[in-house]
């Protein structure tokens, strides 16, 4: 099993609670772990860290959104994994 860590930048209509709300529901389901915070510029940061494919699938479901939101860019910066997180936390 390859573990994965990325950093990403969600740009577009991603602000608010419910954004954030769906991304933690799908981390939960994808089983990646990190967190998840709003910009005050409106993008949305995440650290996303796990198994290589639970990753790429939260990754997919990012670059969709949920129903809510609009995603116009997603800038994705691969890292090194750490292992440090447990669970999923918004910030």
């Amino acid at each position: 099993m390859t573990e994965k860590r990325v950093h990403v930048h969600v740009s577009g209509i991603v602000q608010g609670v419910s954004f954030r709300y769906y991304a933690l529901q799908e981390a939960l389901r994808a089983g990646v772990t990190g967190w998840v915070r709003n910009l005050p510029d409106g993008r949305v940061e995440a650290v996303i860290e796990g198994d290589e494919a639970a990753v790429d699938r939260m990754l997919a479901w990012c670059r969709e959104g949920p129903r809510s939101a609009r995603v116009d860019q997603l800038e994705i910066l691969p890292e090194t994994p750490t292992g440090e997180f447990q669970g999923f936390r918004i910030r």
